[in-house]
This record gives C-alpha cells, structure tokens and sequence, in this order.
C-alpha cells in the first residue's frame, strides 16, 4: 500500500517521499516528459548481460528469492501493465521457487531468468523507509494527535455539475453534504480543527503531529506504544485532496537550504517545523491531503501489489515498464543500493522506465539511508526465460 511525490533529485530531500500505498490509491502522478512512451510495451527492449556474469552476493540472493516468492501468488492471477509478460510465464520460476534451496539462490535466478535492458537502461534511484514514531491505541496525555480509519462517506462520485464529456477515468473522491450536494472532501486543515473528532474513527493517537505528518507522506509505519510493544499502520485510503511537496514550497521560501542552518532534508525540514511551530503548521496544511490507515498483523509494511516489502529487498517501480514480481538488478553509483531487488510497490513519483524507490525498512539507519538516497547507475529487469524471444518475434 505506499506508501511520494516529486520526480527530483532527492526525493526526501524536499519531503516528498515515495508512500507505500496500493496502485489504486488516488496520488497525483508525475506526468512523463513530452515524447516519453507510455509503457515498456513502446519502449526499446534490448538483451542484457548473462545473469552469472552480474556478481550476484549469495546473500543478496536468498533474500530476492523469499521477496519473489512472496509474490508469486499475486503476480500469478494479475494481468502485467508493462505488456511484456503474462501471468503464466512465471508460473514455473514461481513453483519451483516454493522448494528451492536459499542456500543456492542464485542458481534459481540463472536457471529462470534472462535480463532484458528497459529503453537505455539509464537508472535513477531514491529511497524510502518505515518510518517508527510514538503512539498510542488510546487518548492519552502526550497523546493527542488521532490516527484515522477511512470514514464510511469517503467516496467517488461526479459533480453534478461537471459535463458528461470530461467525465473520464474514475471519479473523483469527496463526500456529500447535508443538502446532497457531491463535494470535495474535507483537507487537512479542516480535519486538523475537528471535522473528523467524536466519531469513533480513530484506530490510534500519535504523541508528535510533525512525526505523524511524516509518516502520512510515507503511507505505512509503526507505531512505538507505551508499554514499548508496536502497533504497525498502513494506507487504507486518502482523501482525494492535493498533494503538495512541502519541501519544494519550503526551499522557494528560502526555509531550507542555501543561507539558512536548516538542511533540504527531511531531517532539516523537521527541525524548522519544531523550530517554528506556527510557520511549520501553516506548511504543513499547505498539503491537503490526508492519508488514513488501518491495523496490520503483517511482518512488514505492504507494497502495491499486497505482500509485505523487505528492507534491501523490495523496490518501487512503475509497473508500466517492470512486471510487478520482477527481480531487478541496479548498478549504481551509489553502492548500497547495488544488487537484486523485487518489484513489489509503486509511488506517485515512480514513473517512466528505469526509474526506481528502494526500501531501507524501519529504526537504525533507514530513514538516514533512504534520506540521501539519489543514485545513477543502470538497471536490467529480469524476465522468465523465453519472454525475449517472443517479444523478438513480434518484431
């Protein structure tokens, strides 16, 4: 479900991070470049190197292979957006996966795969994280911040004053008021002030609003409870308002960044917010949307394509040009982020081909990682075996 939402150099860096939310959530896409095809159906498909040729760690690869066959079921019964595989095609990587030794991972890779290079194979990465703030299932003192399940009127609808012929794609969502009227539905400063309060809706309450904040960017996260157990949140739906890159806003008004002591980080952007409550305040209700969530029982947040994502495991991509389920090898100029990664979520910033969000999970030095995380390098997707010589012989 993320879990962000500018095509930028440094997604975090300006606050905009990549929310693990489902591919039905109604983020606002970054649009592609004039000229840019629309899926890797369009796009120029070229064979890459041999798989034993890529160094693939041992480790590197036990971990991609749990990832994968997490996802087998999913990606088994769904239709692939890019246009280069059916579901079928992975039915015997994915069989054989459920027994194969991890010990011997990479040979499951060499044995099923072939990698196919995406356009130029020219990737660009950033990255994202769990984010763990403190919270509490019940108001509390020092617990003042509500946690939202989705309200029973959130719904899609056309305004009845919109015409018939820009009617197109889904609806959009809001609410209807007491007159019956389809209107927009509440944004963030009007929940902030008690549109939503005494309704029961509340599934928890977060001690600090700039750490919730946050965590709403992100779409999924724990929630670190008094008596230190964790209760994990994720996306279960948005209110259909703006999104608005606050750092971006931020750094325009001279907040952040070049002659000021605060950062174009998310670290920095905290610090200002907790520097300057009120300014802060009135920032962060620039963004309208409001993102509300639900109790999960999972051993980690969920991706788009509903398995839990894995730190150093899980990547975002824009399924229009990688399978969701695709193992993806990166080479990049940022070391860390090197090696097998699972096709497993998606974001609003997360389009075009080679275009990638890594996973760096939760505590320690995730949301450090994630935070700097602007990498170059290039990219190959990997295919069943065979799936190349189809796409050939359409040509």
């Amino acid at each position: 479900m993320m879990r962000k939402l500018l095509v930028i150099a440094a997604t975090l860096a300006l606050g905009a991070c990549v929310r693990m939310v489902p591919d039905t959530a109604p983020v606002q896409p970054t649009p592609l470049p004039p000229g840019t095809v629309s899926s890797a159906a369009f796009a120029k498909i070229a064979r890459g190197a041999k798989i034993e040729s890529l160094g693939i760690a041992s480790d590197d690869a036990g971990t991609a292979l749990v990832s994968f066959l997490e996802s087998c079921p999913a990606i088994l019964k769904r239709e692939d957006a890019s246009g280069l595989t059916f579901a079928e095609d992975w039915r015997p990587a994915c069989e054989a996966a459920a027994s194969w030794p991890l010990s011997d991972a990479r040979r499951f890779f060499t044995s099923y795969f072939e990698t196919a290079r995406i356009g130029d194979g020219a990737a660009f990465a950033t990255g994202y994280f769990e984010p763990e703030i403190r919270g509490s299932r019940t108001r509390a003192p020092g617990y003042n911040v509500p946690v939202y399940g989705p309200p029973p009127e959130l719904t899609r609808a056309w305004p009845a004053d919109m015409p018939e012929s820009e009617r197109e794609g889904r609806p959009p969502l809001g609410r209807y008021d007491a007159s019956g009227k389809f209107v927009p539905y509440y944004e963030r400063t009007e929940i902030e002030l008690g549109a939503l309060a005494n309704r029961g809706l509340e599934i928890a309450w977060a001690a600090d609003p700039v750490e919730f904040f946050f965590l709403q960017i992100q779409g999924s996260g724990l929630l670190r409870l008094p008596d230190r157990s964790v209760m994990r949140i994720g996306y279960a739906g948005q209110n259909g308002r703006e999104y608005v890159g606050v750092g971006k806003v931020m750094r325009e008004r001279g907040m952040i960044g070049a002659g000021t002591t605060y950062a174009t980080s998310m670290q920095g952007i905290m610090e200002y917010f907790r520097d300057h409550p009120a300014e802060g305040r009135d920032v962060m209700r620039l963004n309208k949307s409001w993102v509300f969530f639900r109790e999960l029982d999972t051993d980690g947040p969920l991706g788009s394509l509903g398995v839990p994502v894995r730190r150093e495991s899980s990547v975002a991509v824009d399924p229009a040009f990688v399978p969701y389920g695709a193992p993806v090898f990166l080479d990049l100029d940022r070391d860390v982020a090197d090696g097998l990664w699972i096709a497993q979520d998606t974001g609003g910033a997360i389009k075009g081909a080679n275009r990638f969000d890594t996973l760096w999970g939760n505590g320690g030095d995730a949301s450090e990682i994630a935070g700097t995380m602007s990498a170059r390098g290039s990219a190959l997707v990997l295919l069943p075996r065979g799936t190349l010589d189809r796409l050939d012989s359409r040509k």
